[in-house]
């Protein structure tokens, strides 16, 4: 017999983007905190961000050399976003950022800690190249 939900777990469709500075570890400590600094500047800055943000509907999960956001308005706004990131990382050449887009049920879930999570299909999402068992494939492409 399957074990039984907990009435309280809510899955909902999550549009993610997760965001890496790629050779991020292999930077000098100022350069990962300039670089660092740079791309959450140009992150906040878009549209979609701040968007989703005042309507109560982005959750960011920091990843260390990077981020993931997950946008619970339209599959469109992980890609708008995206797009506005790339726009701007043109005016920086020496911030290489990775970036990869995901929808899929998710169920958003505390830790120990308390940080709060996503539960995606068997995996927790708190990196860049998070894949859920759902279907479909995950597009990642380098920002140039």
């Amino acid at each position: 017999m399957p074990p039984e939900q907990s009435p309280d777990v809510k899955f909902e469709i999550g549009h993610g983007l997760f965001i890496d500075i790629v050779g991020y570890s292999k930077l000098l400590i100022h350069e990962q905190t300039e670089q660092m600094q740079t791309l959450r500047e140009i992150v906040r800055g878009t549209e979609q961000f701040r968007t989703a943000e005042e309507e109560g509907k982005l959750l960011r999960l920091p990843t260390g050399d990077g981020g993931a956001l997950v946008f619970r308005t339209s599959p469109e706004a992980p890609v708008r976003c995206a797009l506005e990131i790339s726009k701007e990382l043109k005016k920086h050449p020496e911030l290489r950022v990775r970036m990869g887009i995901h929808s899929g049920a998710v169920n958003e879930i505390t830790d120990l800690n308390e940080p709060t999570q996503l539960f995606c299909g068997g995996k927790v999402a708190n990196r860049p190249g998070w894949q859920s068992h759902t279907t479909g494939p995950m597009l990642s492409a380098i920002a140039d």
